[in-house]
This record gives structure tokens, sequence and C-alpha cells, in this order.
């Protein structure tokens, strides 16, 4: 097999350029085949198909450059190869690397191209996490960054004299990204949703049962999930949609990105666009550039928390397996008050 194979990966995989590693193309027909059925039949999240093609690219390029084949790689070399890479990365990262460069070696275990698994005996790095890193905004700073996106109109500050109220200055209508992207936030604060699941709704996803307004949120593994609409989501996403004029278009993308003349395409947006979006719309409001599409999630359930919402009643609103997780997104316990620090008798 030609080592300028190109994998026949689909539109939305790792990439269309990307190239087998000459360690498998050396394997022969059946390693290259087996390799390629790995990241297009056994993988079915695009965001971890890209991840997990990075790492075991990695992983190959550095069996080359040592001169191993791959029936010759053994749990030394796996061992030395995240010895190494621990050095540099992160704990997580690393334990994600070694993750994919196992899951590939069962894949070719399992078809027949090696006759053991040397990733399955080597251990990645110790890292317990008992609070999430991910910038929260408190309600107030959510509230300002909302606000900030389509401010109020402000008053001319002049009276006519007679006791009348003051005139509004006039103000010029909120454009269509300006609505957007107040939608979008407002859907990740209030429903707890994941950057890569409010992106992929459809016009269709957000729909009425009865008297409540819900959405339907594509979350990892294909899974479809259903959260009610706040009332403020609901109001903003109504605001977009009617400006839009997309509400009766059902198969469009609820998040459509904008072009160079400032009106929808039918394309959603990436999380790029979002996270750029973001960026922006903070700085514009004065708040930390640290904060990311994950923020809202965070500030989402921080604020239900505070407002006297339990963990377990967060965690099926986040669509958790686990408590645990939803705990990492509590930031609740941040601010130690005074008092207690005042208990120290000294």
């Amino acid at each position: 097999m030609p080592n300028d194979l190109a994998i026949p990966l689909p539109a939305h995989a790792v990439a269309n350029s990307l190239l087998l590693p000459t360690v498998i193309a050396d394997a022969g027909e059946k390693a290259g085949k087996r390799f390629i059925e790995f990241l297009t039949a056994t993988i079915r999240n695009a965001n971890t198909r890209e991840a997990y093609g990075r790492a075991i690219d990695g992983f190959f390029a550095w069996c080359e450059r040592h001169r191993l084949t791959l029936t010759g790689i053994e749990p030394m070399h796996v061992a030395a190869y995240i010895e190494q890479l621990t050095q540099a990365r992160s704990a997580p990262t690393v334990k994600q690397h070694l993750a994919a460069i196992r899951m590939c070696f069962d894949w070719l275990t399992s078809g027949g191209v090696m006759d053991f698994n040397p990733a399955s005996s080597v251990r990645g790095p110790k890292h317990v996490i008992k609070q999430g890193k991910t910038p929260v905004l408190t309600a107030d700073e959510a509230k300002l960054l909302l606000a900030s996106i389509i401010p109020e109109k402000k008053n001319s500050g002049t009276g006519n004299g007679d006791g009348n109220a003051e005139e509004e200055e006039p103000s010029k209508p909120p454009t269509i990204a300006q609505l957007r992207d107040r939608a979008l936030i407002a859907v990740m604060v209030f429903s707890f949703a994941r950057v890569s699941a409010a992106l992929a709704m459809k016009v269709e996803d957000y729909y009425t049962e009865g008297r409540r307004a819900w959405f339907r949120l594509h979350e990892k593994g294909g899974k479809r999930h259903k959260v009610p609409a706040h009332h403020n989501a609901e109001k903003y996403v109504d605001a977009y949609l009617d400006a839009a004029g997309i509400a009766g278009q059902k198969k469009t993308p609820l998040f459509c990105s904008i072009d160079t003349h400032r009106k929808l395409t039918d394309r959603p947006m990436d999380r790029n666009d979002a996270l750029r979006m973001i960026k922006r719309r903070a700085r514009a409001a004065g708040l930390s550039e640290d904060i990311c599409c994950h923020t809202f999630r965070a500030t989402g359930i921080t604020a239900y928390l505070e407002g006297g919402g339990t963990i377990e009643h967060a965690q099926a609103i986040a669509n958790h397996e686990s408590p645990k997780t939803t705990k990492l997104y509590d930031r609740t316990s941040d601010q130690i008050d005074l008092d207690e620090i005042e208990k120290i008798g000294i």
C-alpha cells in the first residue's frame, strides 16, 4: 500500500488530506484497511475522531523516527512515548492520547493485524479532578453580557418643561447578528447546553408542547436531550427567529453563520465562530476574555444551584451520567465565607 494513501474519511472527519502513517502503510494492505476502519467506523463523534486522529498520528510519527515496525512495538515503547509526552503536555491530554493509542491497538489486534495490544498494560499519569477549571460568570455578569449585546434605549436627558416624561433617543434596530448571538448564549446558559449541542440544533428543535417551549439538544453519541425553555431564553430565541424569518424552515440550522454582507447563510455556525463571537462580546461588555463557550454551561449550573436547585436536578438538565461530573461545574463553594475564617481563634 502506498505511503501517500489518503484516508477516505467523511467530510466531517479528521481531514480528507490525512495520510496513512508510514508504520501502518509498511505493515501491509490489511493493516492499512483496518486502520482506516478504526477511524471511520468505531468513532462516531466528529470531535473525538479529530482528537484521536491527531493523537495516533503523533504516536506513529514517533515510532517512525525510532524506526519501529508495527509488530515490533512493545509496551516499553508505548510507555517511553507516554513518559516523554508527560513532560510536555497536561495530564488530561496525555491520558486522552493513551486512550486513543490503546483503542487503536485494540482494533488492530481484534482484526488479526497484531498478536497483542502493547498499550494495554501502560498506565498514564494520575489525574484527579475535584473542581473544574472553566471560567464562570456570576449571575450579574451573565446578565450584563446578555444586556450589552443589545443595549436598551437611552433617554435623551432633555425634558420639554411641562412635566411630561423625557423623550427617548431614537436607536437603530438590533442586527441579526446581535439577536442570534444573544439567543445562542441564552440557550447555553439557561439549558446548560454544550456549544456543539446548541450549534447542532435545527429550527425544529425549538418547539412548543402544550403551553411550554422546549429545546431538543443534540448531545454526544447521537443522543437527543429535551430541556424546557427558560422564559428569558424563549424570549431571545423568539426575537431572533422573528427577525431572521426562518421560523417555518424546520430543517434549517437554528444558529446560522453570517456572510460578508451581514446576511444569514444556510450553514450552521461552527465552534470557532462561536468562540470568537463570545470573546468579542465579553470584551465589549468589559468582562474577562478568558471566558469560553463552556463558561455558560458552568455559569448556568452554578446560578441554578445558588438559586436553591439540587445537584440531582442539575445533573438531569445537563444530561450528565454522574453527579460527580455535574459537581465539577458547581462553583457555589468558591468563595470562602469570612465568618468561617474568623473562627480561627488565634
